[in-house]
């Protein structure tokens, strides 16, 4: 579980990325943070991750965090499985290394997110999404109870995408964790959480159920696009996709701010 309240940060005396940020994520759900660049999702993970003091507010979380960063450089010769050993790190001391049971723990990770056959390939040598998910088995290794991935599927393609969207669903529903990712994606927030966050450029926020928060006028706020959201019946089941109308007349977006 994550509980956020108050939260607040500012890199400098005048200028809020966010400010009274509260929201609640639960233990066996999912959630995404939405926002344009610039205004503090990756910030608010860190303040999550430990790694960063908020100016304001408190976060409280149950349990150990697992941290998945974005997967978008391979300039490491280590095997896939070393790769996932590193994350059990904080159960060794300053001059252990790991043993058996870590690099079992290590193994089960990857069958995990079905790369166990790719355990002894070199990670710089893997594709983009195997690389992706190996960073995943390193985070889950480590015994998190809470799984915050920053914009997991950006440099995937639309298959890779959905591998890792179908991984995060069963991950918290199999193991109970608390899984929250940022995205530029609305589609994948749709398709997958059960809350959503969206940070807007004027610190201020908007949190609750997805598909209270997910409509046409509070993206078209967020993003200064107007959008429109299309439902695509097949199969028996719903998709949902968010279309931007760039072609429309109107006030372009000032990149600038972002």
């Amino acid at each position: 579980m994550i509980r956020i309240e108050n939260a607040g940060h500012s890199y400098g005396f005048r200028h809020w990325l966010f400010r009274g940020l509260s929201a609640t994520f639960p233990a066996g759900r999912i959630a995404a943070i939405l926002g344009p660049n610039g205004c503090g999702k990756t910030t608010l993970l860190r303040a999550i991750g430990g790694t960063l003091t908020l100016k304001e507010g408190i976060v409280e979380i149950d349990g150990h965090v697992g941290f998945v960063p974005q997967a978008l450089t391979a300039d490491q010769s280590y095997n896939a499985v070393d790769m996932v050993l590193l994350g059990r790190s904080r159960y060794l001391g300053r001059f252990s290394s790991p043993g058996r049971a870590d690099r079992d723990r290590a193994y089960a990770c990857l069958e995990e997110v079905g790369l166990a056959a790719l355990a002894q390939q070199r990670y710089d040598r893997l594709s983009g999404g195997q690389r992706q998910l190996v960073l995943l088995a390193r985070a889950l290794a480590s015994d998190c109870k809470v799984l915050v991935l920053d914009e997991p599927a950006s440099a995937l393609d639309i298959a890779n995408q959905g591998v890792v969207l179908r991984l995060l669903v069963r991950l918290a529903s199999s193991l109970g964790l608390t899984v929250l990712f940022t995205t530029h994606h609305p589609d994948h927030a749709i398709g997958i959480a059960d809350t959503t966050l969206l940070m807007q450029r004027d610190a201020t926020h908007i949190a609750g159920r997805t598909e209270m928060v997910l409509t046409e006028s509070n993206l078209a706020r967020m993003y200064g696009v107007p959008v429109r959201r299309v439902d695509v019946h097949a199969g028996g089941e719903t998709a949902s996709a968010i279309v931007p109308l760039h072609g429309l007349p109107g006030k372009a977006p000032d990149l600038a701010a972002r």
